[in-house]
């Protein structure tokens, strides 16, 4: 009867590791281990609410006015119109300092088609009778995007003297 031919195995790509692990042991006897778990915080004991610091914060002698509400939002969306080529610059001349509309042309257009929407626009006073600083955020297609700014009262009219968009 022939023998059926058999074909060699091909090489192994892996070795074996060698055990070099020390051994195991107990840092303390057993009854300081069990001490040790009984004096541990519960999950639950981690998580329960806890008294928290106050932070102190200063606080403006004026608060923001409803103008200045009005006009951030007025202004930021036009900053936005501008920055996707929907308004043209010269409308926002007379709104804004001169540093910050030479920064406004310099924003590059947007990457995506979608026109960007104003969301939520926030107010706090700022140090100095007549500023505020301003919070804002909105969205372009999926993605939410931030603003921070400053406004100011000049001669009686609101200007925005400060911005930047992330």
């Amino acid at each position: 009867m022939p023998v059926p031919e058999t074909t060699p195995a091909p090489p192994s790509l892996t070795s074996p590791v060698i055990d070099c692990e020390p051994p195991a042991y107990l840092l303390a006897p057993p009854s300081a281990a069990v001490s040790r778990a009984k004096t541990c915080p519960t999950p639950t004991a981690l998580h329960r609410p806890g008294p928290r610091r106050l932070r102190l914060v200063e606080h403006a002698d004026h608060p923001p006015h409803t103008e200045a509400t009005r006009f951030a939002e007025a202004v930021l969306r036009r900053v936005l119109e501008v920055v996707d080529r929907r308004r043209p610059p010269a409308q926002l001349r007379p709104l804004i300092s001169p540093q910050v509309f030479d920064t406004v042309l310099a924003l590059p257009p947007a990457r995506q088609a979608a026109a960007a929407t104003l969301k939520r626009v926030r107010l706090r006073a700022a140090p100095g009778p007549g500023a505020a600083e301003v919070f804002a955020t909105f969205t372009r297609g999926p993605r939410v995007h931030a603003i921070a700014a400053r406004v100011e009262l000049h001669s009686g009219r609101w200007q925005l003297t400060a911005l930047q968009v992330g």
